[in-house]
């Protein structure tokens, strides 16, 4: 029955739909296995700047709006992007000048409204990650490698294989069908601003992995209070804070708390890292036995090596009550892996390097590294890979063009760490589950709104400077519940924000339904490296094009949220 009602909503959108092929023809929808996956040419050659940059900021009443501060900040070393300045003018090569991401200027209205709300729930519900005896359908079909996905054609995938079960016990770890760690852990977050709040088209997850030597004792076994540790000096170093233990840990040589004695019990990681002044720190079991011998690292801001990131971008499932949650069914599934150390000083060197050519020749394009089966390089010592929905609703991996779509993101903006977003936002010790869950094992529901260092809430400050509830200021929705006929907020709602988050993200259940529709075009098309937003009609606040150096009309830029 599932399988028909599959049918049944591709026969609804290829109505209205030319569904084209990798090869330039067109037809009928077909399975990604049938694609040639293999090209390394850029249609859009600047496909690493995302669509939200070309927000109109200033409206047709002269009001400016500022969405640009979320991630174009003051950079905290070693970030040394520093690219705040990016909040006062569109500073793009000629190239990029126009906006090629043309899916925003589609109506697609009438395939949306061919679309019945029972086939698209039917359609979400129904999972897309594992297959009907319960393996991983994207590791089977990359174990028997189509010849369009095989870039250098040795017969054998040479990239990331899907090895996670999202099956999680109560400290939010993943196990496999025989009951063994995979390794993955899910933590819950606050949600990035803007894009991807399940309110603007999508839900999703991220799950944190570190290397083998990182979950073992010093004799090489694995130890789950070992692992829990080093996940929590990871996160000190990155958010450059003391993080509470989730149980005590014999330190034996590590002085985890920094209270003196490297042989007591610690309660917590305490954060002093000055190796200047002679004041570093460390990790535990067999991760410090490799950091002794100098084969991984630690600094301030940055991952380990080994360090993964899987991150699952889905549809948006709306139950009974009209409650939203994470559906069954994957738009995407993305991955990051740290493959190799970088110092402060070459990660300095490397944007000094990128300013003085963009000073030299500023009209010469970003080169991406990658294929199909590597994924892409962010330059800065990743590797980013993804897969994505074919035409019938199967995972296949990314091409490198729409791979490349990741980079700018995790490579070029201030507001990361090492290239990352989330880990950094994890919610603490005080959350459910100490913050170690997935969304499926508790929603949004009831998280209360973060607060900035300054002591301002984050959504309500995003509201507030932004005027809106995303980037293009299309969420009519949003705009309607938090703003009066004046534009100001209506502080009843935000009152009711800074309890309980919810009350922002969800969307009605009619806007999910048709966002998950309008988004369910675009696979069909498989028209993803025209842009991947789910818009129904065409977002009134986006330049088509723009002058060179054109000012946004943002005077003075925002401050970032770790900034008082």
């Amino acid at each position: 029955m599932k399988r028909i009602l599959w049918s049944s909503v591709l026969a609804l959108v290829a109505a209205t739909v030319v569904v084209v092929s990798c090869d330039g023809g067109s037809g009928e929808a077909v399975s990604g296995t049938t694609q040639d996956l293999t090209s390394i040419v850029l249609v859009n050659e600047t496909a690493y700047i995302p669509p939200q940059c070309y927000t109109q900021t200033i409206d047709t009443q002269g009001k400016v709006h500022n969405p640009c501060y979320s991630c174009h900040v003051v950079s905290r070393e070693p970030n040394y992007i520093n690219d705040a300045d990016l909040q006062l003018g569109y500073t793009f090569a000629e190239y990029a000048n126009t906006n090629h991401w043309t899916n925003l200027f589609k109506d697609r209205s009438a395939q949306v409204a061919a679309i019945d709300d029972e086939s698209i729930l039917d359609y979400v519900r129904t999972g897309n990650y594992f297959d009907a005896e319960g393996r991983i359908a994207l590791a089977t079909r990359l174990g028997e490698l189509p010849a369009g996905w095989d870039y250098d054609k040795d017969g054998v995938w040479d990239g990331y294989v899907p090895d996670a079960y999202f099956n999680f016990d109560a400290q939010g770890f993943d196990h496999g069908p025989d009951g063994a760690y995979s390794g993955w852990r899910a933590f819950a977050y606050h949600l990035f601003l803007g894009t991807f709040w399940p309110t603007n088209g999508s839900t999703d997850d991220v799950l944190v992995r570190l290397a083998p030597a990182f979950r073992s004792n010093e004799a090489g076994d694995f130890d789950l209070n070992v692992y829990k540790t080093n996940l929590a000096v990871v996160e000190a170093m990155i958010r450059r804070q003391d993080v509470i233990l989730e149980e005590p840990f014999a330190e034996n040589g590590v002085d985890l708390d920094k209270d003196g004695n490297a042989y007591g019990t610690a309660v917590k990681v305490t954060y002093d890292w000055a190796p200047l002044e002679g004041r570093t720190m460390s990790y535990v079991g067999q991760a410090r036995v490799e950091q002794e011998a100098g084969r991984v690292h630690l600094a301030a801001g940055l991952y380990p090596e080994g360090t993964e990131f899987l991150h699952s971008v889905r549809y948006i499932d709306v139950d009974a009550t009209g409650e939203t949650r994470l559906a069954p069914r994957l738009k995407e599934l993305r991955y990051a892996r740290k493959t190799s150390w970088l110092t402060y000083s070459a990660l300095l060197d490397l944007i000094l390097a990128e300013q003085k050519e963009a000073h030299d020749f500023p009209d010469r394009l970003r080169t991406v590294i990658g294929n199909v089966e590597y994924g892409v390089s962010n330059g800065q010592g990743w590797r980013y890979q993804g897969f994505i929905e074919d035409a019938v609703g199967d995972l296949r991996p990314q091409t490198f063009e729409e791979t490349v779509f990741c980079v700018g993101c995790h490579s070029g903006v201030g507001a990361t760490d090492d290239g990352v977003f989330s880990y950094s936002r994890r919610l603490g010790v005080d959350a459910f589950q100490k913050g170690w869950y997935h969304w499926t094992q508790k929603g949004l529901r009831g998280t209360p709104e973060h607060v900035r260092a300054d002591g301002r809430h984050e959504y309500s400050y995003y509201l507030e400077n932004n005027g809106a509830g995303d980037e293009f200021r299309a969420n009519a929705e949003v705009v309607a519940k938090f703003f009066d006929d004046q534009g100001e907020l209506i502080p009843a709602e935000i009152e009711t924000l800074h309890t309980d988050v919810a009350h922002l993200l969800f969307p009605s259940r009619e806007r999910a339904l048709s966002l998950n529709k309008a988004y369910r075009v675009i696979v069909a098309e498989q028209s993803f490296i025209e842009g991947r937003d789910a818009t129904v009609t065409p977002p009134a606040n986006v330049h088509h094009s723009v002058e060179p150096e054109q000012a946004t009309g943002i005077l003075e830029p925002l401050t970032p949220p770790w900034e008082p």
